[in-house]
């Protein structure tokens, strides 16, 4: 999948690619050549991923390539297990959690997963959790607090499940229920938005003591398409609505709304499944080592207190 803003990366990238083919083929020398193109690839990248548009970021957060929640989980834990189930419903497959090892720690991990191909996307719900998703991921939270484990989430979904069916379970609760529990959980909490961070089906996993942002994400409360066709009648309008909602990770830091941003490889994180989950990794280590310093009152009072101040304006 290649995205437009991407073309002429990826056409230079074929010619660099025609060129080595040439000089082994006819053993020409070509190497000040080659390195000359690589020098301009490399320049040509780093100028399009800096100056990048808010819709192109949420193209990029889209990025069929780009890895999903489990993929980091697998790189970055040694043993994960994965736990099944809300105990009321059933196993809801857009939600996942369990538990993996970092170094020695025991982590549980809880995520919305998305799927690679037609047959996956349906099993999954295309990443939108029903009700019983965000109950078996406050079980899991629980069960976390129970044994004196620290949480961290993985976001990336469109929303929550807008069906009936959903609507019929309970859904709205489900997620307020989440949100009042994420506030008082005695372990430590970290929430990392890994694609799309949509509405409160991003909400329901991500009140945390620390809250992340990777580099080519977007978290709002709509997605630009649902706000074009509402104030436009017409999904036409994406790009000037994903605008107007500044809902970067740049946009997010500055308003205060999350803590920190996670840069991703140049290209974005699909383009080095390893190193970025390298980075995952470093970053919740350090966030970890920070947060057991202090006591469990301690965090929740500044968890509460951090996202009291939300939209507060003082004159």
């Amino acid at each position: 999948m290649v995205l437009e803003f991407e073309k002429p990366i990826v056409d230079l990238e074929q010619k660099l690619q025609e060129m080595k083919d040439l000089a082994k083929g006819r053993n020409i020398d070509l190497s000040s050549d080659i390195e000359s193109l690589e020098e301009k690839i490399h320049a040509l990248k780093k100028e399009t991923f800096e100056n990048l548009t808010r819709w192109q970021r949420v193209q990029l957060s889209r990025h069929a390539d780009r890895p999903y929640a489990l993929d980091y989980i697998y790189e970055i834990t040694s043993d994960f297990v994965e736990l099944h189930g809300d105990r009321t419903v059933k196993d809801d497959k857009a939600m996942i959690g369990g538990l993996g090892d970092i170094d020695g720690r025991t982590v549980m991990f809880i995520g919305q997963q998305k799927g690679r191909n037609t047959k996956q996307r349906q099993e999954r719900n295309f990443g939108m959790a029903n009700p019983e998703g965000y109950r078996k991921a406050l079980r899991l939270m629980k069960m976390a607090e129970k044994f004196g484990k620290p949480i961290v989430t993985l976001i990336d979904t469109p929303g929550a499940f807008p069906g009936l069916e959903a609507e019929e379970r309970g859904q709205g609760e489900a997620i307020a229920r989440n949100l009042k529990e994420m506030f008082m959980l005695k372990v430590p909490v970290i929430c990392i938005i890994i694609g799309e961070g949509a509405s409160g089906g991003a909400l329901g996993i991500a009140i945390g003591d620390k809250v992340f942002m990777l580099e080519n994400t977007w978290y709002s409360v709509i997605s630009p398409e649902s706000c074009s066709s509402i104030l436009w009648r017409s999904w036409d309008y994406k790009e000037q609505a994903a605008e107007a909602l500044k809902l970067t990770a740049k946009d997010m830091k500055g308003n205060g709304l999350i803590d920190d941003i996670i840069p991703e490889p140049l290209g974005g994180a699909h383009k080095d499944l390893k190193g970025m989950a390298q980075t995952l990794k470093e970053a919740i280590k350090t966030s970890l080592k920070e947060l057991d310093k202090l006591k469990p009152e301690k965090r929740i009072d500044q968890r509460i207190d951090k996202f009291c101040k939300m939209g507060v304006v003082v004159e």
